[in-house]
């Protein structure tokens, strides 16, 4: 069975006053998985956001959402599309429920069917009335959004863009504003959004939480697309090929100890760096290696085992990108 995309681009252009801020993007997001589009300030990555939802017209290249062009055919993109940006803004003078309302009118909602689908988003985020009441107030005028803190205007903003729940959703630092608790919250909620037919490409400065809840990731970097893939597979390449880097202290290892570590079953890669020995596995194999070391009559003078996190991925690809250039 073929793979189906949500996203797809080919050579996606776009300049701004001569200046290339997106540079021959080629860009695939499947169907129903978290997407984290990383890269720092200038990248090219909300640039990138404004051409898929058709807000801006590429230079060059092409782009198709869920099989439409977003330049040629935005308002079919625009039904299937939610959008969070950093900064989202409402009607400060009405209450969320107001707001939504207002939201659901634009969409087309009839009075039924926006109330439950605004009651039903409204817990998902959690700003029921007995939430928001405890955070701000009983009174109307308590409850009005001028009154929220940023976190809760940051839950209101996912909120609106599932109103219409939409098949793919691009959210910007959607965590910004929110307490641990809140966080943990929403990111729970992001990854089960696939299971609810929901595409999601993250944007998010806060790897630990990319890596959290995306399947995949690209990096961005002065407009390039640096380095697509699964986590776990650019993970893997990041320590050089495990998911788990064994580092072993001994005096002296000899080219016989490194092969016999070699021939572990499990260990994929051993590097010697002085006294230091990078096991790469794909397990924690720290009992079977220890066992080896001293029965070949070395001391084993400290040990340490490391989990790949995105923070590797992110600074060999984004480094190795930048000595290229």
């Amino acid at each position: 069975m073929s793979e189906k995309f949500a996203i797809e681009t080919h050579d996606l252009t776009k300049r701004y006053d001569g200046t290339t801020v997106v540079d021959r993007l080629n860009l695939r997001v499947r169907e129903n998985e978290v997407f984290g589009l990383l890269g720092p300030n200038g990248a090219g990555k909300t640039t990138t956001i404004l051409m898929l939802l058709g807000l801006t017209e590429p230079a060059a290249g092409t782009a198709r959402v869920y099989g439409f062009n977003p330049t040629r055919e935005p308002l079919k993109v625009k039904r299937l599309v939610g959008y969070l940006p950093e900064r989202v803004g409402f009607y400060e003078n009405l209450t969320a429920r107001e707001n939504l309302r207002f939201i659901a009118d634009l969409n087309g909602l009839s009075y039924e069917e926006a109330n439950r689908r605004i009651d039903e988003v409204l817990e998902m985020v959690g700003l029921t009335e007995a939430e928001i009441m405890e955070k701000v107030g009983p009174s109307k005028r308590e409850k009005t959004v001028g009154k929220f803190s940023r976190g809760m205007k940051q839950r209101l903003g996912i909120a609106d863009v599932l109103l219409k729940r939409p098949k793919l959703v691009f959210l910007d630092e959607p965590t910004a504003g929110l307490d641990p608790k809140g966080i943990n919250q929403l990111l729970d909620l992001i990854a089960d959004l696939p299971k609810m037919g929901t595409t999601v490409v993250l944007c998010s400065h806060q790897l630990y939480q990319v890596q959290r809840v995306c399947h995949s990731i690209g990096i961005l970097s002065r407009g390039k697309m640096v380095i697509e893939g699964s986590i776990d597979k650019l993970g893997r390449e990041a320590l050089a090929g495990g998911r788990y880097q064994i580092q072993v202290e001994t005096t002296a290892p000899t080219p016989q100890l490194v092969n016999v570590i070699r021939e572990v079953k499990g260990v994929l890669g051993v590097e010697v760096q002085e006294n230091v020995l990078l096991v790469s596995t794909d397990t924690d194999l720290r009992a079977e290696i220890s066992k080896v070391v001293v029965q070949n009559d070395f001391p084993l003078i400290q040990m340490k085992i490391q989990e790949f996190s995105l923070d590797d991925i992110y600074m060999k690809y984004f480094r190795e990108e930048q000595v290229g250039s």
